[in-house]
């Protein structure tokens, strides 16, 4: 049983996460040979000011 979490700054549209499962669960089945019942995916939306990246708030940038 495949787990993937994804963790992305900011906030994506219902559609965007969409196309993201239907993608990662498609490369699961196709590479790993993993059923598309079995995979589980979760979206994390971090706000962009809890997220820092080379010493700085991804929301200062």
């Amino acid at each position: 049983m495949p787990y993937v979490n994804v963790k992305v700054a900011g906030e994506l549209t219902k559609e965007q996460k969409e196309k993201i499962v239907e993608g990662i669960t498609k490369v699961l089945e196709e590479v790993a040979n993993k059923p598309p019942s079995a995979t589980y995916v979760v979206i994390e939306e971090i706000s962009r000011e809890n997220w820092g990246k080379g010493g700085k708030l991804l929301s200062d940038k």
